[in-house]
């Protein structure tokens, strides 16, 4: 336990109850020392390669939803928002939050515009304006 403690992967765990079934068997079967050890490597490798698949998907997954958690433009693509100012030369500041972005419109926009997120260039939001 110490061992899979400082790996963390979860690998030894199942080596372990690989022995665990090698040892319930051989006690209601009892087998020669040969097929004890060919059972364990088998059930061992059959846990490994199950834990792997299912860690795999798991971790696949996880990257997902977690491809955008420190980018916080990435996680306003979509979002909507109200103009506080006018976008000059199609450029501007808008507020979110308690932060304001500089954004980039094809156009010129006036304030109180409604207008949704549609791509992130740096730092700047590209916006567009919508239909309330």
């Amino acid at each position: 336990m110490a061992a899979e403690m400082l790996g963390g992967n979860g690998y030894l765990l199942w080596s372990g109850v690989a022995a665990v079934i090698t040892g319930l068997v051989v006690w209601l079967l009892p087998l020669g020392w040969e097929w004890q050890g060919v059972m364990f490597a088998v059930l061992t490798l059959l846990a490994a390669w199950l834990w792997w698949k299912w860690l795999s998907r798991r971790v696949r997954e996880q990257k997902h939803s977690d491809s955008h958690l420190n980018q916080r433009g990435q996680q306003l693509i979509g979002r909507r928002f109200v103009l506080e100012s006018p976008l000059v030369n199609g450029r501007g500041h808008m507020r979110v939050g308690d932060s304001s972005w500089p954004v980039s419109a094809s156009e010129d926009l006036g304030a109180g515009t409604h207008v949704e997120v549609i791509a992130i260039e740096g730092i700047t939001l590209i916006i567009r304006a919508v239909i309330a």
